[in-house]
């Protein structure tokens, strides 16, 4: 009996212990942005797949609310907020923020007219065209040099899915796009049609890193540290590809 005694009081503070850490969430906001996050998308996106299962081997749970992109990363900065960050997130200087390491990357490229291609070495030959992008996107930074200087001719759109009808019509030349998000969007059914008559360019623009941008305060650190362990134990590729096959 007292041996039996022993074995319990050994084993409770283990068991109390496995308990605590399941239990405890990790909240962050993000933004309908598929196929990397979207609250209907197949394991909420791509994006989240990768956070979700980094956090689960370290034994803790992931909640995720969606909104508009300002309001994803207002919320997250606030003050005393319950988020302990956002994404996913581009990476950039900033005092509020720390990043984890990369959950994927964007590869962000230009969709054009399968007929009409376009032929160009390097950035500044895009000044010969006019380009579709969206308001507010970040790009990269000599193409955003040159919009901000008047030497790239640019519309500007709210969405991709605008982006795409306009270069299908043949209204702009070519659309700044994340290749993931073409290939997603040309499976639904509004945007289906047009599939034949897009591609993307033979040039990337680039392979953007993507990345949980954690509060930068004491809690923030932990987590992130905690979330950065857990993707070192997980095969990020695997996770994203299994999560892009699965998305409709």
């Amino acid at each position: 009996m007292v041996r039996w005694c022993l074995i319990v009081m050994l084993c409770c503070p283990v068991l109390i212990g496995v308990s605590t850490t399941k239990a405890d969430t990790l909240k962050l906001t993000s933004l309908l942005w598929p196929p990397y996050s979207g609250e209907l998308l197949v394991e909420q996106g791509a994006s989240i797949a990768v956070a979700r299962a980094a956090l689960k081997v370290m034994g803790h749970q992931l909640e995720i609310d969606f909104y508009p992109w300002s309001r994803t990363v207002k919320l997250a900065s606030m003050p005393h907020s319950d988020y302990q960050g956002y994404f996913p997130e581009y990476y950039y200087e900033n005092d509020k923020f720390i990043f984890s390491k990369s959950i994927g990357a964007s590869p962000l490229g230009l969709v054009e007219q399968r007929l009409h291609p376009m032929s160009w070495d390097v950035v500044e030959d895009l000044n010969r065209y006019t380009l579709g992008v969206v308001k507010n996107y970040v790009n990269i930074q000599p193409l955003d040099s040159m919009i901000l200087s008047g030497d790239q001719s640019i519309e500007t759109v709210t969405s991709d899915e605008h982006n795409i009808k306009k270069v299908a019509a043949g209204r702009i030349d070519a659309a700044v796009m994340d290749v993931n998000v073409l290939h997603y969007l040309l499976k639904q059914k509004s945007l289906r049609p047009l599939a034949d008559k897009l591609q993307i360019n033979g040039h990337i623009l680039a392979n953007k890193p993507l990345y949980i941008a954690f509060r930068n305060t004491e809690e923030g650190h932990r987590w992130r540290d905690i979330f950065d362990q857990g993707l070192a134990q997980i095969d990020v590729d695997k996770v994203i590809e299994a999560a892009l096959y699965n998305q409709h």
